[in-house]
């Protein structure tokens, strides 16, 4: 009874295993696109290969890509099932993100004393 028991516990486990993880494939694509992506604006920086706006628009692209790269190889993203709660939850997290930054951005700027 009890190897019985144990082998249901075993299955289920491995069944919920196998369903909330990606395999070692994509975990190796995702860690060598997350490292290209870390590596492409640390050489640009480094060695003055682009400077001013073109710098940054090379970076703020690359860290997008980063953030694209980590939600889907590492997050599971593109894995979840119907009900989409982590999808939702992310886009809440960024709303509100981005509306502490935008707000913390329009405060130093407008708010000069005169």
């Amino acid at each position: 009874m009890a190897q019985q028991l144990n082998h249901d516990t075993h299955a289920a486990d491995e069944h919920g295993a196998h369903e909330s993880h990606g395999s070692l494939k994509s975990y190796v694509i995702g860690f060598v696109l997350s490292l290209v992506l870390t590596i492409i604006p640390l050489v640009i920086v480094l060695n003055d290969v682009l400077e001013g706006a073109a710098a940054k628009v090379v970076l703020l692209g690359a860290a997008i890509l980063q953030f694209v790269v980590q939600l889907v190889y590492f997050m599971h993203l593109k894995q979840e099932g119907k009900p989409r709660y982590n999808l939702m939850v992310l886009i809440l997290g960024l709303i509100i993100v981005l509306t502490i930054v935008a707000g913390s951005i329009w405060i130093m700027t407008y708010n000069k004393v005169a």
